[in-house]
């Protein structure tokens, strides 16, 4: 049974359309006043209201104003019952958000007929907002790295670095995944003749920082700022609740691994086969790339950086370094690099 609160100062009226009401299977409470309907609203939250305009204490205009500023009560259905016939009144209810405005006198089936419409209408907009809440989550979820690196923005905790800071350890317990905001992230270990070889480069954008997303793996290797950096972390037991429940994120992820895994294969491929030549050009076109540069644009970066990208001695790529400039494919300035001739260091062999 749908709740209604008539809101009448006319004792007899409010008295004839209550027992109206009663009689059509609706529960009925009443309020002499605009003041005390008010109170009455926001204490029985009624199904629809039904009110006179021209009332002591507060009219019906002040009603509805009431009820359109309580997050309880406005978005009940809301008929005007008044005496009040020129346009413009009807026109004033109407704009201050009335559902419906019904003049004095009037017959029982058009005032049965407007609460039935209106609670009719109301029930179609919850159903419909229902559905939507429903749907909410499912419309949230991750799909792409793009959206995990959104949820990386608005979740993560953001970490400054200086340049070559260490940000972890090789064998440090691995409790964070990192997502680059700004600089340059160099990965590396050391070899079993304390050599130290980078393993991977990352740039603005990317993720990095993952061992294991099932078991507490340390660190396998250290993570160093070539550049300063800002970078987003996310903790791994969040990131695996993010997976969990995102299964279409967790399969660009295991994407974005496979890529990991060729681009290391394809690394050892060219420090087992590749000419000190080879390794050296391959590697400045590398960091060129991963700076964000153009081809004509200078790259500054560390000589120890680029032979323990390239993999070779430091002796070994300051002279290959020197040949590339004399033969006026690249240009040295201090730690800048610019490449003048891009075609010939990609056919460097």
């Amino acid at each position: 049974m749908k709740n209604i609160l008539l809101i009448e100062d006319d004792v007899i009226l409010r008295e004839n359309t209550s027992e109206l009401l009663e009689l059509s299977d609706y529960n009925v409470i009443t309020a002499p006043n605009g003041k005390i309907g008010l109170e009455m609203a926001k204490d029985n939250l009624p199904d629809i209201i039904i009110c006179d305009i021209m009332m002591p204490e507060l009219d019906g205009y002040g009603v509805l104003e009431g009820l359109a500023g309580n997050e309880k009560t406005k978005h009940i259905p809301f008929i005007f019952l008044s005496a009040k016939t020129e346009r413009k009144d009807v026109r004033k209810g109407m704009d201050l958000g009335a559902d419906d405005y019904i003049t004095k006198p009037f017959e029982e089936e058009e005032l049965i007929s407007a609460i039935e419409s209106r609670l009719a209408k109301a029930a179609i907009i919850k159903e419909a907002n229902d559905v939507e809440e429903q749907t909410a989550p499912e419309e949230e979820e991750l799909r792409t790295l793009n959206d995990l690196k959104n949820f990386f923005d608005d979740h993560g905790d953001t970490l400054n670095f200086t340049q070559g800071e260490e940000i972890y350890g090789e064998g440090q317990n691995s409790n964070y995944i990192y997502l680059i905001s700004k600089g340059l992230i160099k990965c590396h270990k050391l070899d079993d003749q304390g050599k130290d070889l980078t393993t991977a480069l990352y740039k603005e954008d990317d993720l990095f920082g993952y061992t294991s997303f099932t078991q507490n793996t340390p660190y396998q290797e250290t993570a160093t700022a070539i550049q300063d950096a800002v970078l987003i972390g996310i903790s791994k037991n969040e990131l695996k609740e993010v997976l969990n429940s995102n299964h279409k994120v967790t399969l660009e992820l295991i994407q974005l691994l496979t890529e990991d895994l060729t681009m290391v294969k394809d690394q050892l491929l060219q420090m087992a086969y590749s000419s000190v030549k080879k390794r050296t050009a391959t590697t400045i076109l590398k960091f060129a790339e991963k700076l964000n540069r153009k081809p004509e644009d200078a790259i500054r970066i560390s000589r120890n950086d680029l032979a323990s990208v390239a993999g070779i001695a430091l002796e070994s790529l300051i002279r290959t370094l020197s040949s590339f400039k004399d033969m006026g494919i690249i240009e040295i300035e201090g730690r800048n690099i610019k490449i003048l001739d891009i075609h010939k260091l990609k056919q460097i062999n």
